[in-house]
């Protein structure tokens, strides 16, 4: 037996499979199709929580996803656990073992419960105001004990051992939510010969069939024509099925994301299986049949367990076979509760009362109801209620009265509450979708379509089975003909017409007690009028000064409350105050789902060179430049860094040295227009530049600053092979593509990243000509045949090669391309032939050294993103004859010319051992507090045997001569202003 609440018959509960599962440690049976909430329930499990702030006791209110307070933390080891899990929306499995969450020492027992007795000294924005002394204490003092007692589940303290997956998929139509109208809608989709994608977060397809005894138009008992739909909807190959699939977020172009609960669900998972799959969907149409969600009512002491909403007791009996109650009292606004009333006492619930805040009920239903034994009170509200980890009573009284005065007393074990249903408008809004009030409902409804998502059903205000199945065969059809023949576009969808009569006006809020809107985060109604009263007249300030709507739920059952309790305290109606936003995650999703595999190694990949293996070998330093792992330094035995860089400082300008610049960016940029392209992108011009030469680039953002440089090389008249940073590879590329593809979609030009097909052998040094020119094929490389910024294409040792004559040190230099495969085998020969010549290797350090004592800028160290061309003596490059590039409108503004702009100078200490400390602030004498600009780079050079610094300095080359100071730690340090080249400014070494 499951439980002593669970009927003899019924559900879609498997009764021939017991189900054995733990929840706080004691142990209960369920059956297999249960959620965690239904067999909780099935036990006479009420109190499963306790709430966020007052910590009062909190029970299941909701069936599905809307439910705010049974959150709780699912799992048998740190490794394998999840908290703030919704039981309404866990599924047991033989073995499951459930905790509930933010109680001290227990559920029943909650230390934390003192809070709710100091409540008036906690009202909204409590923080706001009583945080505010000591200065000095908040962090230390407030912040540790708020947090400790307000929090939700306890976050896993071990990595999680599941895998995750992730997907890209495509689909003429999307269909969220396979109620009655999206299964109709998926149905006539696939009749209009689209390829549909249909979702649904629970564990079985049907929606609200589920607990339906409505029938189809043709007669047909819902529950068969279900089935037949899923059954004809499976057989068809052109429709994806998925369930324990949440829609939690719409992009922009009809990009959704959804998360599948895989394994969740199992007890013992196929190892192969991942426990969650994120499907990425871009659909050409949507039709969201999201249903909608019952709301509570507001009511002094409304957040006790066992008071729950009337449609959820409705699905725990029909689908799961569960009594939630013996007596109950039901307090309603509308129609449904009637049934469920009706409903319950068939199943031998006492109905205590029907509460009707309307003064005249349908009286078909106060009929039917009363025909059932059961006491209907028109005109009446629920003006408190008693219990304390369960409701055990309920004091009714007359509406005209205001809900106050003393009212009738009525024992209960169960309190149903039906305010109405709210569309779940969620990612309709998210879509960017028009929003209505409707009067009749209440609530904001879809207002039309906007050509690409289509609402159906409930979600836009169509209710009962036979009319959501009909909307959501239009919308389905719509859709396929949208998707598959555009052609034969139908006109939009106008919006729904519903009756214009105003909803009953919301039940007064008796003074008596505290009536909750926001069941997770404590809001109660007296939080939303001081709001008001205390001037947070929007409702997006309501909702933040309060936090309504702002638990895990994301306002699903309180916004709507909300809004009228706020439109209530400022004399107006609900569409003048507004709606909040609906952002994304619908329901919670894990971190699992959204990293994918992206964690551990494949979170931060270590990218290597293809010649990171050798470079180990001899003893490299590594460090983490952008994504990849770079040698540094090369030392010998016994050596430190500063005596290692020093010689291979002396060695590049003595003889030469070897460099790996395989981790440059290189991108392919081909077309008729490639020449094009790249003069309207960089500052530099290229439609002039002959095959064979290089020119070095520099690429600005639209705001004038400089983003990137690198060199460029034409291979052929429609060919550029472009180099960036190390880091900014991916960078450049994107702003390529996005300029390419918007700005000028016209050119015919192809990009594509070769960065890791071609890997960089660096030679450098007056002997750099000498080391390669045996290993060269088909090249000249005297003076004349291959001049410094040439290019040429060729061979070495038979490999392909792209040879540059370029140089980052200021001596005579090349870039031996060749492909990554081959890399090692053609280093090895360059080593080989230039070891015995004194041919050294060198690393990233020595690379800086080498290129500050030439005053060579880094991106990213000498620019900080608010440095123009010009600021680091880079203007000539810059061809303002072409008619545009990017960032040329921001180059001409008179701030951009100002001379006293930071501009790059070198700077040399008085004492020349005196290293300068890099982002060092730079001062006119001691005495001054107002920085001049700062040390971009500071080097021991052992080429000039003194220290260096590259610097940028306001107005810096009008100060070439002047001394300034540059405070460090416990002194300030004199220093000269020169020009930035420290080494051979002739530049008479670049031809060896």
């Amino acid at each position: 037996m499951s439980g002593a609440f669970r009927t003899a018959t019924g559900g879609r509960i498997d009764r021939a499979r017991p189900v054995r599962f733990t929840f706080d440690g004691r142990v209960l049976t369920g059956y297999e199709g249960d959620t965690l909430a239904s067999a909780l329930l099935a036990n006479g499990v009420h109190l499963v929580g306790r709430s966020f702030k007052y910590h009062r006791p909190r029970g299941i209110v909701a069936a599905g996803s809307e439910e705010p307070n049974a959150l709780v933390r699912v799992g048998v080891s740190e490794n394998r656990c999840t908290p703030n899990l919704r039981a309404t929306g866990v599924e047991i499995y033989e073995g499951l073992v459930a905790e509930s969450q933010n109680r001290f020492p227990s559920l029943a027992f909650d230390v934390g419960a003192l809070n709710d007795f100091v409540s008036p000294l906690l009202p909204a924005g409590f923080y706001y105001k009583t945080f505010m002394w000591p200065t000095w204490g908040w962090h230390r003092w407030y912040e540790p004990a708020v947090r400790a007692m307000a929090r939700l589940g306890r976050a896993p303290g071990a990595a999680d051992l599941d895998a995750y997956a992730q997907l890209y998929a495509h689909c003429d139509v999307l269909v969220v939510g396979a109620g009655p109208a999206g299964l109709a809608a998926a149905l006539a989709a696939a009749e209009g010969g689209a390829r549909v994608l249909l979702c649904d977060e629970q564990a079985e397809f049907g929606g609200s069939l589920l607990d339906s005894n409505e029938a189809t138009p043709q007669g047909q008992a819902s529950l068969a024509w279900m089935a037949e739909a899923v059954t004809t909807l499976v057989r068809n190959p052109r429709v994806t099925m998925l369930t324990r699939t949440t829609a939690f977020g719409m992009f922009a172009q009809n990009f959704v994301a959804l998360c599948e609960r895989v394994t969740d669900h199992l007890a013992m998972p196929d190892a192969a299986l991942p426990r969650e799959r994120l499907w990425q969907v871009r659909a050409a149409q949507i039709v969201l049949a999201t249903g909608a969600i019952e709301r509570p009512l507001v009511f002094p002491g409304n957040d006790r367990p066992g008071i729950m909403l009337a449609g959820a007791a409705l699905n725990y009996l029909r689908r799961y076979g569960v009594r939630t109650g013996t007596r109950a009292v039901v307090a309603t606004s509308g129609d449904a509760a009637y049934e469920v009333a009706i409903d319950l006492a068939t199943a031998g619930v006492a109905i205590a009362a029907i509460a009707d805040t309307r003064q005249d009920p349908p009286a078909r239903l106060v009929a039917r109801a009363r025909d059932a034994g059961i006491n209907v009170r028109p005109g009446t509200v629920v003006a408190n209620t008693v219990g304390r980890l369960r409701v055990s009573g309920a004091t009714l009284a007359s509406r005209d009265g205001g809900g106050s005065g003393r009212g009738q007393r009525v024992n209960c074990d169960l309190l149903l509450m039906s305010g109405g249903h709210t569309p779940s408008v969620h990612l309709f809004s998210q879509a960017r979708g028009a929003l209505r009030f409707a009067p009749a409902l209440g609530a904001f409804v879809p207002d039309g379509d906007d050509g690409a998502v289509v609402a159906a059903g409930a979600c836009r205000g169509v209710f009962g089975t036979e009319a959501a199945m009909q909307d959501g065969r239009d919308a389905g059809t719509i859709a396929a003909m949208r998707a598959v023949q555009p052609s034969l576009v139908p006109p939009r969808r106008a919006p729904l017409a519903l009756p214009d009569e105003t909803a009953a006006a919301a039940a007064p809020v008796s003074a008596n007690g505290r009536a909750f809107v926001d069941f997770q985060n404590d809001v109660t109604s007296k939080d939303v009028e001081l709001a008001v009263r205390e001037g947070f007249v929007s409702v997006e300030h309501v909702k933040r000064y309060t936090t309504t709507g702002m638990a895990t739920d994301q306002g699903k059952t309180s916004n709507i409350n909300a809004l009228g309790l706020v439109a209530q305290a400022r004399g107006t109606a609900v569409p003048q105050v507004g709606l909040t936003t609906f952002r994304m995650p619908y329901t919670p999703v894990t971190f699992g789902a959204l990293a994918g595999p992206a964690r551990g190694a494949l979170f931060d990949p270590v990218r290597k060179t293809p010649l990171h293996a050798w470079a180990a070998g001899q003893g490299a330093v590594f460090e983490d430049v952008s994504l990849w792992k770079r040698a540094r330094y090369f030392p010998l035995a016994g050596e430190t860094m500063a005596q290692a860089v020093a010689r291979e400082c002396r060695a590049v300008r003595g003889t030469a040295g070897i460099f790996d610049a395989s981790t440059l960016g290189k991108i392919e940029v081909v077309g008729p227009d490639a020449a094009v392209f790249l003069e309207r992108m960089y500052v530099n011009g290229f439609q002039k530049l002959a095959p064979g030469r290089a020119r070095y680039g520099v690429l600005l953002r639209e705001d004038g600053f400089i983003s990137d440089d690198g060199v460029i090389g034409r291979i052929s008249v429609d060919k550029f092979h472009v180099t960036t940073t190390t880091g900014g590879a991916p960078r450049v590329l994107a702003m390529m593509e996005d300029y390419l593809q918007t700005e000028w979609p016209d050119l015919r030009v192809w990009l594509t990243s070769t960065t890791e097909e071609w890997a960089v052998i660096a030679v450098q040094g007056p002997r750099a000509r000498d080391i390669i020119a045996p290993l060269v094929e088909s090249i000249d490389l005297s003076p004349g045949g291959l001049p410094h910024m040439g290019v040429a294409i060729g061979c070495t040792l038979g490999v392909p090669l792209r040879l540059f004559r370029v140089s980052f040190t200021g001596e005579l230099g090349f870039e031996l391309n060749v492909p990554a495969d081959y890399a090692q085998s053609v280093f090895d020969a360059v080593w080989a032939r230039g070891a015995p010549l004194g041919l050294v290797a060198y690393g990233t350090e020595t690379m800086h050294v080498l290129r500050a004592e030439k005053g060579y800028i880094i991106v990213g160290q000498e620019t900080d993103g608010t440095v123009t061309p010009d600021d680091v003596g880079l203007g000539s490059a810059v061809n303002t004859r072409k008619p545009d590039f990017v960032g040329k409108r921001s180059l001409a503004r008179a701030a951009m010319q100002d001379p006293s702009r930071k501009q790059l100078v070198g700077l040399l200490t008085e004492q020349p051992r005196i290293v300068l400390d890099e982002g060092a602030q730079i001062v006119a004498d001691p005495a001054s507090r107002k920085s001049l600009g700062h040390v971009t780079s500071a080097y021991e050079s052992a080429t000039l045997n003194r220290s260096i610094a590259l610097a940028m300095v306001a107005g810096g080359r009008a100060r070439i001569g002047e001394t300034l100071q540059v405070p460090m730690q416990g002194r300030t340090v004199p220093v000269r202003v020169v020009a930035p080249v420290f080494y051979d400014p002739a530049g008479e070494r670049l031809n060896g």
